[in-house]
C-alpha cells in the first residue's frame, strides 16, 4: 500500500460540518504519475515509489529530467518529484497513475511542505523573545537579544544559541491533521487546520505516523 500522495496547496476556507465551523486547507492532490518503482530485492535495496505531480515545460527541464521520465515511465517530466513509502505488496508499475483514492479511507494525515520565507528576522519575531526594558535611560533595548555568552570561560558562544537570522524557507511537517472532506472527482481534499507553505506551494500528504 502506498503511504502518501503529492499535491498543491490551493488556499484556505471554512466548511460547516455537524453544526460546527472548521477552518480548512484545500489541497489539489494527484493524480500522480509513478516515475519509478524501487524494490528491496532489487538494486535499490528498499521499497519506495517515486511520484511526479504536474507536467513541467520541457524547455525548463534538464536533459536528465527528461530522460529519466521517458526511460522509466514513458512520461513527460514533472514539476514536483518525491518518493513515498510503499510496503511492496501491491502490483504497481512505472507509468501508472495514483489518485486520491489511496487516502479515501484514511482519517488523519501528515503534511510536509516548504514554509513561507520571512527573510532575516530578529529574536522577538524569530524566537518569541520578550525583549528588554526601556526604563532608566534604556531607549533601544526593547527588541534586543541581551547577553549571548559567558565571561572568560568558555570565552565563546555556545552552538545552538537562539539569535537573529534567516526565518522560514525550510521544510516543515504538520502532523496528525484530520481529513474533513474528499472530492475524488476533482481530486481535492479538505484538511482541518493549516499546512506549511504559501498558496500554490507543493506539499506531500502521507498517512499519519502518530494516529494510525
Amino acid at each position: 500500500m502506498i503511504s502518501g500522495l503529492l499535491g498543491k496547496k490551493l488556499g484556505m476556507t471554512q466548511i460547516f460540518k455537524d453544526g460546527k465551523c472548521y477552518a480548512v486547507t484545500v489541497v489539489a492532490a494527484g493524480p500522480c504519475k509513478v516515475l519509478q518503482v524501487k524494490k528491496s530485492d532489487g538494486k535499490d535495496g528498499y521499497n519506495a515509489i517515486q511520484l511526479g505531480f504536474e507536467d513541467k515545460k520541457v524547455k525548463s527541464c534538464a536533459k536528465s529530467e527528461i530522460g529519466h521520465a521517458k526511460k522509466h515511465a514513458d512520461s513527460a517530466p514533472k514539476s514536483f518529484v518525491r518518493e513515498v513509502d510503499w510496503d511492496g505488496k501491491d502490483d504497481i508499475k512505472a507509468g501508472q497513475e495514483i489518485t486520491l483514492s489511496v487516502l479515501e479511507k484514511v482519517k488523519y494525515i501528515d503534511v510536509i511542505g516548504t514554509k513561507k520565507g520571512k527573510g532575516f528576522q530578529g529574536v522577538v519575531k524569530r524566537h518569541n523573545f520578550k525583549g528588554g526594558p526601556t526604563t532608566h535611560g534604556q531607549s533601544d533595548r526593547l527588541r534586543a537579544p541581551g547577553s549571548i555568552g559567558a565571561s572568560s570561560y568558555p570565552s565563546r558562544v555556545h552552538k545552538g544559541m537562539r539569535m537573529p537570522g534567516q526565518m522560514g524557507n525550510c521544510r516543515g511537517t504538520v502532523r496528525n491533521l484530520e481529513i474533513l472532506d474528499i472530492d475524488l472527482g476533482q481530486n481535492i481534499i479538505a484538511i482541518n487546520g493549516s499546512v506549511p507553505g504559501a498558496q500554490n506551494g507543493y506539499v506531500i500528504l502521507r498517512k499519519s505516523v502518530i494516529n494510525k
